[in-house]
């Protein structure tokens, strides 16, 4: 269905399109396709990392998109009291170096959401929004952990695949939740093994925010900077189906 002109701007803001950025030789590719925001990482083997101020801050200079950091030390969700405090100190760090949101939330010893550990970073945030990052995906009762983390204070996005294994196993959890509630839909940043043929279905369940890592990479490969063919293809896609969902 053709966008009706003025309708975009008047009733719907444009989709989210955020990609995974591991260093300024991801900007270009990502400015050019039309990228919204960058998810600022290291080490994708363990599925992402804190990056080094260093990293962020040649971002910064590199490009105007929005900058949202991961804050994560291990390879899993759980975290300790002395791993906290240096995520903290991190935080400041990265703030100061161009942050201009964070990612984060932890899972506690029964795969529960970690309240206490998630918030005593988020204190450390100031006014910086930020993503609740897959490991809601990995909580044991993923209703108990919808049910808690939508209430956090300061979060504006939840990183989701609606399933540990991908969205191409979670897609319709991932539906079935943003049908359900307005509000959840608006949260919902869908990731995660995103592929082209789940984005109208997610558009059309109300879903806005998409979320892509090696996809916008030749090859797929994390070794491959950013294209921005590729991503122009995603924002076109992600675009279409909005606006034909509306």
């Amino acid at each position: 269905m053709p966008m009706v002109p003025g309708r975009w701007h008047t009733v719907h803001v444009r989709p989210l399109l955020e990609l995974i950025a591991l260093g300024p030789g991801d900007v270009r590719g990502a400015v050019d396709g039309g990228a919204d925001r960058l998810e600022v990482v290291a080490d994708m083997a363990a599925d992402g990392l804190t990056p080094s101020v260093d990293t962020v801050r040649d971002l910064k200079r590199a490009c105007d998109l929005p900058l949202r950091v991961m804050l994560r030390a291990n390879d899993g969700f759980a975290t300790s009291g002395s791993e906290l405090e240096r995520l903290k100190v991190a935080a400041h760090q990265l703030a100061t170096a161009g942050a201009d949101g964070f990612v984060l939330g932890f899972l506690g010893l029964n795969a529960e959401v970690d309240v206490e550990a998630t918030l005593t970073l988020v204190d450390e945030l100031g006014d910086h929004p930020w993503t609740f990052h897959r490991a809601i995906d990995h909580a044991l009762d993923h209703e108990a952990a919808w049910d808690v983390v939508p209430g956090l204070a300061g979060v504006d996005a939840i990183l989701t695949a609606g399933s540990a294994r991908g969205v191409g196993s979670g897609l319709d959890e991932l539906c079935r939740r943003a049908s359900a509630s307005p509000e959840t839909a608006a949260l919902i940043m869908a990731g995660g093994g995103l592929e082209p043929d789940h984005v109208p279905w997610l558009a059309r369940a109300g879903i806005r925010q998409f979320h892509v890592g090696t996809r916008v990479r030749p090859g797929g490969s994390w070794k491959a900077y950013i294209d921005a063919a590729l991503v122009r293809s995603w924002r076109t896609l992600v675009d279409d189906a909005v606006a034909a969902a509306l």
